[in-house]
């Protein structure tokens, strides 16, 4: 209400400057054609000037949409096509989504070429394609996109380093998604993918140097990298370990592991392993006495008691641990070992008595039987002998055995 009241004053004001200029300012306008002449106010000419202005260039302008009937009907021709196409690629968009694969691969490729993001089209329509089991149309469909627009080469490259991966072609997606690594840098799709590559053929070497990269962007939680790096390593030193004189490969690679892997029992046991067959003995004793300070566990006693650097040594630092751990079968029995190692039989039995006494065990039955023998003391050997077949036998699976009735 109040605008429309503004609007009135502003017209009245106005109205009323205009009537004070024709009063101030009286003339007339003479025209004369011939024998012909028209006379009218000065004020009343320019207004019919004015209207003749805006008469002339509508006219002109429609003149203008006339004289080009054709270009102005292909400019329709092509709205519609864009509206038609905007309206096919929603559906197979849609369709897609709802895993009609057929529908949405014919929708999304006809109306592609009228569509204002073909490469979305393209795209989607290879998904499709692919879905169906179409691989052949797939690779067509992704070099129409890369050849609707340009600098797409990184989205088809993704997109087909994926269907590649899915198709199982294991070595061309690693061969694409490393070339795309170079072109993009840290793109945390393409290292996404690229982890999926690597355990997908077992590149286990760059699955650890890819870690760090992962771990950088919050790619990769916490338990699946200690997972993946335990699982690379222990691979990477199986690996090496096969060839006893690439030692220093096993060493290196101990070097690089995180320090958190240092205290898994599994690596621990593979390196020390991979040191023996290198023939460096003394760094395995080393490894494995200072593994058990951190982390006891009864693997690395049995192989620390099946070692010969310094048998006086080892038993020395062995019997240390008895101190605290009086009543371990295992330490037992590495301590019975490394007696023998040192030649002292009596002590030797010790150990392998206690041992028994705490857990039976077949395998110090024998390494008792094997003591008595060579002691010359037959009957508590075959004694032993004896206790180690019952104890082996009940550790067999139950199979059927001959008897007499079925012999």
């Amino acid at each position: 209400m109040r605008k429309l009241i503004l609007l009135i004053i502003i017209g009245l004001a106005i109205g009323a400057l205009f009537g004070q200029l024709m009063q101030s300012f009286p003339g007339y306008w003479l025209i004369r054609v011939g024998d012909t002449s028209v006379q009218t106010s000065f004020w009343f000419g320019l207004v019919l000037l004015l209207g003749a202005f805006v008469v002339l260039h509508f006219g002109l302008r429609l003149l203008s949409r006339f004289a080009h009937p054709f270009s102005r009907l292909k400019v329709w021709n092509s709205r519609t096509r864009h509206r038609n196409a905007t309206r096919k690629t929603v559906r197979g968009l849609v369709a897609l989504a709802e895993g009609r694969w057929k529908r949405a691969e014919k929708s999304l490729t006809h109306s592609a070429e009228d569509s204002s993001t073909p490469l979305v089209n393209y795209l989607s329509a290879a998904l499709a394609a692919h879905y169906q089991g179409r691989f052949e149309q797939a690779d067509t469909l992704l070099k129409r996109a890369h050849e609707s627009t340009q600098g797409s080469e990184s989205a088809v490259g993704l997109v087909q380093a994926q269907l590649m991966l899915d198709r199982q072609q294991h070595e061309q997606a690693l061969a694409t998604l490393t070339r795309l690594d170079k072109q993009l840098g840290e793109h945390p799709q393409v290292l996404k993918l690229l982890k999926q590559a690597y355990l997908a053929v077992n590149d286990w070497d760059g699955l650890r140097r890819l870690m760090p990269r992962l771990d950088k962007q919050d790619l990769i939680s916490p338990e699946e990298k200690k997972e993946l790096e335990q699982r690379a390593y222990v691979a990477l030193i199986q690996q090496a370990a096969r060839n006893p004189e690439d030692i220093e490969r096993v060493r290196n690679l101990w070097a690089d592991m995180p320090d958190h892997l240092r205290s898994d029992v599994n690596l621990v046991a593979l390196y020390a392993e991979a040191l023996i067959a290198g023939g460096q003995e003394g760094l395995a004793e080393r490894l494995l006495r200072h593994s058990l300070k951190e982390c006891w566990d009864s693997r690395l006693v049995l192989r620390y008691g099946l070692l010969d650097v310094d048998a006086p040594r080892q038993l020395v630092y062995a019997e240390k641990w008895l101190q605290e751990r009086p009543n371990d079968p295992d330490l037992l029995l590495s301590l019975g070992r490394l007696a023998l190692r040192n030649a002292n039989w009596g002590k030797a039995q010790e150990y392998f008595e206690a041992s028994q006494r705490q857990r039976p065990s077949g395998t110090v039955c024998a390494e008792l039987a094997r003591l008595f023998a060579n002691l010359g003391e037959h009957n508590k050997s075959q004694l032993y002998y004896r206790q180690s077949v019952e104890l082996l036998d009940r550790s067999l699976p139950a199979l059927p055995q001959p008897s007499k009735d079925n012999a």
